[in-house]
């Protein structure tokens, strides 16, 4: 499924489904870190992995941005550091007009009264008030292969999909089969619950 196709096929489905169709299918189901929730509730985020890593700055993101494509959801893998914060309403907003369906954070982030006013959908750790320090430097430049989020590394040969139960990576070469898989199991507990609910 190209990566353009993916929010139509995944706007009605929620992570959970979506786990369920990785073990059905016997894809290794690869979900984010416990900890990685969502700034508000009701958040719903798809999008092919734009990979950053934060090894020599906050140049980095902005060079993602860059290069990423409208849609794309920025994974920064900042090694799980709860000591800085790397993504703030700043660059929120700059990914906001760069038409990137999200962001989220193996790490940090700041300005949480003014992201959740901004609404662009960011998963992070938690919130920390002092910003990253390291300075940016050439070796920023360029787009990174791959990042980590937890025990996982993921590349733009993923997308993500993030609600209120947190994130799961999927092969896009699986997408299809996945969000199809998914539908069947929603619709199926969706029955069964209906069914428990009224006794039939």
């Amino acid at each position: 499924m190209p990566h353009a196709t993916l929010h139509p096929h995944y706007a009605d489905l929620a992570a959970a489904h979506v786990a369920d169709a990785c073990v059905q299918l016997n894809i290794p189901l690869r979900c984010g870190p416990a900890g990685l929730r969502p700034l508000w509730r009701g958040t719903h985020l798809v999008g092919r992995v734009w990979p950053v890593h934060l090894e020599r700055g906050i140049g980095a993101i902005v060079d993602a941005m860059n290069l990423a494509t409208a849609g794309d959801v920025l994974v920064i893998d900042n090694g799980g550091r709860n000591d800085e914060a790397c993504v703030g309403d700043l660059l929120a907003l700059r990914a906001r007009g760069a038409g990137l369906a999200g962001i989220v954070i193996w790490g940090m982030h700041r300005d949480t009264a003014e992201l959740r006013e901004i609404r662009q959908p960011l998963f992070s750790l938690g919130a920390y008030p002092g910003r990253l320090q390291r300075a940016s430097t050439d070796a920023d430049s360029g787009a990174a292969s791959s990042a980590r989020c937890g025990a996982h590394m993921v590349s733009t040969e993923d997308f993500v999909l993030g609600d209120d139960d947190g994130v799961i990576f999927v092969p896009l070469a699986a997408a299809a089969e996945v969000a199809a898989c998914a539908r069947r199991i929603r619709d199926d507990e969706r029955l069964r619950a209906l069914k428990m609910r009224t006794g039939c």
